[in-house]
């Protein structure tokens, strides 16, 4: 009974093993595929980012995204949240579904309009992707990791940065940033007079 439960543990391991591997081996064709094609990353960020952020906050802001799909791992455990002490891991990779989505909205961009997804105007792209959000019907940004849709999932990683709070309330704020007790009581200056 022992050396039957022990070869049934076996083939279910070596079974296993190699799902594990695909999996693995998807995340980083997909991650190879993201990096492959940065400018539709881009055009997707010049088309859902805020434009007060310019070119070089949008481009910095996209490939902060890239470093985080980059570095996703999978069942890696995540903070609980307030008021629960139930324990969550991370899914499977979300970059495969993301890179397979930013193919689909190449594919649409050439299918309307001729040109790829990166060649279409601001204001086309964001149609396009307002078409593909309305599919999914989103109440709220969801956690990025658990984001249905890489454009929604671009904005949940810039939205849980310093600099977002920072350009919502248009003042130098340093959201989880140290900063000593005795400056606890000041108002943050406003961005134009912090940047100066």
């Amino acid at each position: 009974m022992t050396s039957l439960s022990r070869r049934a543990f076996l083939g279910w391991l070596a079974a296993a093993v190699p799902v594990a591997a695909l999996v693995r081996r998807a995340h980083a064709a997909a991650i190879d595929d993201l990096a492959a094609s940065p400018q539709a990353m881009q055009a997707l960020g010049e088309a859902v980012l805020p434009s007060e952020l310019g070119t070089s906050g949008m481009t910095a802001a996209v490939l902060a995204f890239q470093r985080w799909i980059a570095g996703y791992r999978e069942h890696a455990e995540l903070l609980h949240g307030y008021g629960t002490s139930k324990l969550e891991s991370s899914g499977t990779t979300p970059a495969t579904k993301w890179s397979a989505q930013l193919d689909q909205l190449d594919a649409t961009a050439m299918k309307v309009g001729g040109r790829r997804f990166a060649e279409l105007p601001v204001a086309r792209r964001r149609e396009l992707v307002s078409a593909e959000l309305a599919a999914i019907k989103a109440d709220r940004i969801p956690a990025v990791g658990r984001a249905p849709h890489v454009a929604l999932a671009l904005l949940a990683h810039f939205y849980a940065t310093a600099e977002a709070t920072d350009l919502c309330y248009e003042s130098a704020i340093g959201k989880q940033t140290c900063r000593p007790l005795s400056a606890s009581v000041r108002k943050p200056l406003p961005l134009a007079a912090s940047r100066s």
